[in-house]
């Protein structure tokens, strides 16, 4: 059984590993029609709207790459920790981004991945790189750290 955890998981590793604005139709072949995927920002209903968010998300991308660290499965469960380094023009003056998280997954009986809900924090991602919100996120996190 490990063997084809192991096997869904590489697949996931080189799904997200190429998927940009050119490949967000592989969406089908990895996600089950009635997927659900779920992240610190959004909650998608369907492979259909999924691949809608992924084609938006990666419009304006300039690099985005995934390291993947540890993993753990069982049956049609698996969980992976990655280090996300993310490239965007209008976010931390288009300097890499680089945030840690973890992705919880559910398989169908086909492989395709069924539910996959995202951990990360939202805020070094997002918030803390747009210019006049990030500043006054950094101080408030400051003045709480001291």
């Amino acid at each position: 059984m490990a063997a084809i955890a192991d096997e869904r998981l590489e697949a996931f590793y080189a799904f997200f590993n190429k998927l940009d604005k050119n490949c967000t139709k592989d969406v089908y072949r990895f996600y089950t029609p009635d997927v659900l995927f779920i992240d610190p920002l959004h909650r998608i209903e369907g492979a259909r709207a999924l691949e809608a968010y992924f084609r938006t998300l990666y419009e304006n991308v300039t690099a985005c790459r995934f390291d993947f660290h540890e993993r753990q499965s069982s049956g049609d469960q698996a969980f992976v920790t990655w280090t996300l380094r993310l490239t965007h023009p209008r976010l931390d003056g288009g300097r890499e981004i680089e945030v840690e998280g973890c992705s919880h997954l559910a398989f169908a009986e086909d492989g395709r991945v069924a539910r996959h809900r995202d951990y990360f924090d939202a805020g070094a991602l997002l918030y803390e790189r747009l210019p006049l919100l990030g500043g006054a996120i950094r101080l408030v996190k400051r003045r709480l750290d001291g």
